[in-house]
């Protein structure tokens, strides 16, 4: 009782059809699709972030200005 056999599969797949229509199940797997393919774009691009040296570069730059403001501000009296 717990598998599906393919006529089973089959009579689904035509009940999904006929509630949703063609367009609208095409849509919903073109919309599945290209939120995939985004997702594995997207941690693609963080790996290769983390990985840039200038990234590294940046983020150390700007670091050192927050941790400077501070002490700008203090040292003036204000």
């Amino acid at each position: 009782m717990g598998r599906f056999g393919m006529t089973e599969i089959l009579i689904l797949l035509v009940l999904a059809v006929v509630l949703f229509g063609g367009s609208r199940i095409a849509g919903i797997g073109k919309g599945l699709g290209d939120g995939i393919r985004n997702f594995k774009k997207g941690l693609k691009d963080d790996e290769e972030d983390e990985d840039s040296p200038k990234l590294r570069e940046a983020e150390k730059a700007n670091f050192e200005k927050v941790s400077e403001k501070p002490a700008e501000k203090g040292a003036s009296g204000k």
